[in-house]
């Protein structure tokens, strides 16, 4: 009977495309990898997989057992669901995969009423541009900038974040702020380049038919080195209205190149089920309720029409030497 621990890293090496990206995603070594694989060929009879200079390819015998494989580990991860869902107290821990910003910035700091009304629950969150597989378990629930595409999870709009520029005292009274596309075309730009953060799209609306004459003077894939850049005053860049309300010091640019992007929460359709993971789901909907926060409805409100978020600590508090 093949052992089902070695069909998993099968399954993780297939995902992976190599033998070293495996180990560096599943925290094992390579050479442990392969022997689970090489005893795997040895009870099944067969190859499984090959190794080139670009990763591994299957064979038909390992074609076959992906989908067996992948079959089971559906089977298993709902004997994981099943016993969770049996359990009636919210006491253990809830994944929460989240882009960076919404992550460090909008959800952790409002986490203290919720962890301290549930002092048995923890929340786990990854902080990370790139989209997860909650069918898989990476995660409890995910929250991501881009629509969803397995056909199976359950999908929850949240709301809408959006986007303008945003500049620092510092690079205002240096450059100036721009009053129209035009002129913001002559400024110097600091962009977050990420999985999910649409800047590309973004900007070829923005400046359409408008030549570009400035400068990008920063790219950053992380949210927080973005905003620490734009708040430095290395560039204009772009951040989510509720910078204003967050009190963070920064001058909101007002020139028509504000963007909106859809805010999407998914989960496997049995985790509401969990009593410690549906919790977590109302908590994270009442954080982003467009009648509490407006700056999430569907339209955009003017930054200066926005009142203060006083329950929060303002970004002043954590980096004041920057605003």
């Amino acid at each position: 009977m093949p052992d089902w621990h070695a069909v998993w890293v099968f399954l993780q090496v297939h995902r992976s495309g190599s033998l070293r990206a495996c180990a560096k995603q599943s925290n094992m070594t390579v050479s442990s990898i392969r022997r689970r694989i090489d005893h795997l060929e040895q009870v099944i009879g067969h190859r499984l997989l090959t190794r080139h200079v670009d990763g591994i390819r299957l064979t038909a015998e390992g074609e076959h057992l992906l989908i067996i494989g992948l079959g089971m580990e559906r089977e298993a991860l709902g004997l994981v669901r099943m016993q969770e869902a049996l359990s009636s107290g919210i006491e253990g821990t809830v994944r929460i995969a989240v882009t960076e910003g919404l992550g460090a910035v909008w959800l952790a700091p409002r986490a203290a009423d919720f962890t301290h009304g549930h002092p048995n629950l923890r929340l786990d969150f990854a902080c990370a541009m790139r989209s997860v597989d909650v069918l898989r378990m990476e995660a409890d629930l995910a929250i991501q900038l881009t629509p969803p595409e397995a056909p199976d999870v359950k999908v929850v709009r949240l709301g809408h974040l959006h986007v303008m520029p945003y500049a620092s005292r510092s690079y205002a009274d240096r450059y100036g702020v721009p009053s129209t596309i035009e002129e913001l075309a002559s400024h110097r730009l600091a962009l977050q380049i990420a999985e999910q953060t649409s800047t590309a799209e973004i900007l070829s609306q923005i400046f359409h038919g408008v030549p570009f004459r400035g400068a990008i003077a920063i790219t950053t894939n992380t949210s927080t080195a973005h905003a620490l850049a734009i708040a430095n005053g290395v560039g204009i860049g772009w951040l989510p209205t509720y910078v204003t309300p967050l009190q963070s010091g920064l001058i909101p640019i007002e020139c028509g190149a504000h963007a909106k992007l859809d805010i999407w929460m998914t989960y496997h359709p049995d985790a509401d089920r969990i009593p410690r993971v549906r919790v977590a789901i109302e908590w994270v909907r009442s954080c982003f309720d467009p009648r509490r926060f407006p700056f999430f409805s569907e339209y955009r409100f003017l930054p200066e029409a926005l009142p203060p978020i006083e329950k929060l600590a303002t970004l002043k508090d954590w980096m004041p030497e920057y605003v």
